[in-house]
């Protein structure tokens, strides 16, 4: 009986969603690893997007569009974990980071400084408004394929990216205020 029931747990993937996997997973990697500038973090992002939509029913938008579906979803979990990332790493670890991370000296240092910087303020708007930055200013999308992809309208697209680059601003001020 205990054969049985193992055998019941450990059942192939559906080889339609193997066909999605294969079909879609690099847009996923690239979208996370965009968002994350890490390969492991889009690793991590890839394989926890692929086994929610495995455990669960996929909703009506990845039925209708599911590359937009995947690659917003794929953004969204890019974002949470910066959010959890920033709140448990300390400023010591950062700093660390930085130092290993640095290929050659002044302008690489401060490029990663740079991208750190907009990893933690993006990480600090609101979702959906970080999401729409990340989607215009990072993938290329315009406001009206931003609108479609997460029904809404271009006006309210275009005033959340507006509101976000004046938060994005206020940040870098700050930011490098404290590096004077």
């Amino acid at each position: 009986m205990a054969m049985t029931a193992q055998k019941a747990t450990t059942r192939s993937l559906p080889q339609e969603f193997e066909q999605m996997f294969r079909a879609h997973h690099e847009l996923v990697f690239r979208a996370a690893y965009r968002v994350t500038g890490n390969a492991e973090d889009a690793e991590d992002v890839l394989q926890t997007l692929f086994l929610r939509l495995l455990r669960r029913e996929c909703p009506p938008q990845f039925e209708t569009s599911p590359k937009a579906y995947l690659h917003r979803a794929a953004i969204n979990i890019a974002l949470d974990n910066l959010k959890t990332k920033s709140r448990n790493v300390s400023t010591d670890e950062i700093e660390n980071h930085i130092e290993d991370q640095r290929p050659s000296p002044d302008r690489e240092r401060g490029a990663s400084e740079i991208q750190n910087w907009l990893r933690t303020a993006l990480a600090e708007l609101n979702p959906r408004t970080a999401e729409m930055f990340v989607l215009r200013h990072i993938e290329g999308y315009d406001n009206a394929e931003i609108a479609k992809m997460m029904g809404t309208s271009r006006g309210t697209v275009a005033v959340m990216l507006f509101r976000a680059r004046l938060r994005l601003q206020k940040s870098i001020k700050t930011h490098l205020g404290e590096l004077i």
